[in-house]
């Protein structure tokens, strides 16, 4: 096993299994003082030493008892990130008790929903964006106990329940803090629903040791070979993703985690912090890409000045460091898969993103591209004791490892059709190429036939389209009709941008994407929305991932009116009949 210090080396030959908790306990004994968080508020940092989090999270863990928390309850927590909610999660668990996180932009009917089927006694509440809590506090149950963070700035100024501040000076730390098994439930965390209602994912102990330990033992991302693991949180915690890659991969090495303080300071804290592993999703990567666009007068005016010697080279270390990612040296993308145009523009500038492809049922490990490559089209190769294989009938992607889940929370039907003979049967459908490269051509549920019964999946058909920077979402759709319509919602800059420069660039790539496909297969009109698909109005999923079914049924009622237009690219303004260009 490669280490990256020796204090880590010894941390490993720990006795006893090695949770993520043990990991935090050798931490928070042996390096004390080092820094382990920092939060900003505004132009000043709070730092937060593995002692203090260790201090903090033992007193919250007694006055967890005190309120009735037992070993194998379910607490939640409904926060965006903050270093309050590291400490929650960590006070859960020296509890013996399970944490039960939640999306911090949940419409209330959907946080209704997640709180009645987690059965949580126990609710942390804590930084949340101005006036959410009030439009949400109503449907949290009556009988759930409530803790809130102390205030954010800016953010709801949350008074129900008890105060984090008022128990840490009520309570002592709690001794005797529990220390877990590999079988202990170590969390529940729920889908965003792309499909439907959300599944409360159990994952135990293992799940994360198991793949933690795969990582050390091979490096398949390399998260143990970098002699320093900075890290900047800013996708949800609760998505797995974040879960394991910041907070659980932090506590094995010994990292430093540091929080985005909201959407308006994401690039000062980026450039502050200038982490050392950097996850993105695609939309991520592209709004990077669009901000250096637009600030260099877009980019014709880029290439120009990237093909200059000596001041393409300074440029390409200047926009590093602007983007703050001057020193990272494991960058991810996953989520959907990042359009190579987009990869290729970062490979330019010296940062490489490869793809990853997991999900909350696999413990976000599945496949990674490997280092050094970059076959398009595809999402990379297993990781090295994964077992990936393709239904011969549905083309569905099926794998397994020693870190898939226990199964959904009181949901033993769902989890019978989802593991069968020990695989997981992933939804996706696919194909491994004779290299090993998985290939992602769609999701089963996705799938929808057109009017001649014959199947169209609309993902493979939707992602050329996301290289634009015009575009903010895209939804393929076509039931029951002769051809797909592709819905698109505009970006910033599309919207600024005059319509023929737009209208040039989607027929662009539509002519590459129809060109080799059958006629049922192509698609037929491209429609231009002011629309916003929002997590409000119930298009988007809490990770803006977009909910088909709530989108056809929003413009079904257009669709014959733009089939029969004689515009290939339509314009259609809200709540209006299609207004054709």
């Amino acid at each position: 096993m490669k280490a990256s210090n020796p204090i880590e080396t010894r941390l490993w030959k720990e006795p006893g299994p090695i949770t993520h908790l043990h990991a935090f306990y050798y931490w928070e004994k042996n390096t004390p003082e080092a820094v382990f968080m920092r939060q900003p508020y505004g132009k000043r940092w709070h730092t937060i030493t593995w002692r203090q989090a260790g201090d903090q999270a033992r007193r919250i863990a007694t006055a967890l008892q005190a309120l009735g928390v037992e070993k194998g309850s379910l607490v939640g927590i409904l926060s965006k990130n903050c270093y309050h909610w590291v400490i929650a999660d960590l006070a859960i668990a020296m509890r013996g008790a399970v944490s039960v996180p939640f999306y911090a932009n949940l419409a209330p009917p959907d946080l209704r929903t997640v709180l009645e089927k987690s059965e949580v006694t126990h609710l942390f509440v804590g930084k949340l964006d101005a006036g959410y809590w009030e439009k949400v506090r109503s449907v949290v149950p009556g009988h759930i106990r409530l803790i809130h963070f102390p205030p954010y700035p800016g953010h709801s100024q949350v008074s129900d329940g008890e105060s984090w501040e008022a128990l840490l000076q009520k309570y002592p730390p709690l001794q005797d803090a529990y220390r877990p098994t590999l079988e202990d439930l170590w969390t529940i965390l729920y889908t965003s629903g792309t499909t439907g209602t959300p599944k409360g994912v159990m994952l135990s102990y293992r799940c994360p040791f198991r793949f933690m330990e795969h990582e050390r033992r091979y490096n398949d991302f390399g998260i143990f070979e970098m002699p320093t693991y900075r890290l900047l949180s800013y996708l949800p915690l609760n998505h797995i993703a974040e879960r394991i890659a910041v907070e659980v991969a932090a506590l094995y090495r010994g990292g430093h985690i540091s929080f985005v303080e909201s959407v308006d300071t994401f690039a000062q804290n980026i450039q502050q912090t200038q982490p050392t592993f950097f996850f993105g999703v695609p939309r991520i990567w592209q709004r990077l890409q669009q901000g250096v666009l637009e600030r260099l007068g877009g980019a014709e005016r880029y290439e120009r000045l990237m093909r200059l010697p000596l001041l393409g080279a300074l440029l390409r270390g200047y926009i590093r460091r602007k983007l703050g990612l001057a020193k990272v040296q494991v960058a991810l993308t996953g989520g959907a898969i990042t359009p190579d145009p987009i990869k290729d523009w970062f490979h330019k500038l010296g940062i490489l993103p490869r793809e990853v492809y997991a999900m909350t049922e696999n413990c976000a490990g599945c496949t990674v591209m490997p280092r050094g490559q970059n076959k398009p089209g595809t999402v990379g190769k297993p990781l090295q004791e994964v077992r990936l294989k393709i239904d011969p009938d549905t083309n569905e992607i099926l794998m397994w490892a020693d870190w898939v889940m226990d199964g959904y929370y009181k949901d033993p039907e769902k989890t019978a059709e989802v593991i069968r003979d020990g695989w997981l049967h992933t939804g996706d459908t696919g194909e491994i190429d004779e290299a090993g490269f998985l290939r992602i051509t769609g999701r089963l549920k996705d799938t929808f036939k057109t009017a001649k019964g014959l199947f169209v999946a609309p993902e493979p058909l939707e992602t050329p389209f996301a290289q634009l920077p015009y575009m903010e979402q895209v939804c393929l759709v076509g039931l029951a009709l002769p051809q797909p319509i592709l819905l698109v919602t505009l970006s910033e800059l599309g919207h600024k941008t005059p319509r023929p420069q737009v209208e040039a660039a989607f027929l662009e790539i539509l002519q590459t994407v129809n060109h080799p496909l059958p006629t049922y297969q192509r698609i037929a009109r491209i429609v231009l929305l002011a629309d916003i698909w929002s997590i409000d109005n119930g298009l988007l999923t809490p990770t803006l991932k977009v909910r088909r079914h709530q989108i056809h049924q929003r413009y079904s009622p257009f669709y014959e009116t733009w089939l029969t237009s004689p515009q290939t690219i339509i314009w259609h303004k809200p709540q209006e009949q299609p207004a054709l260009v």
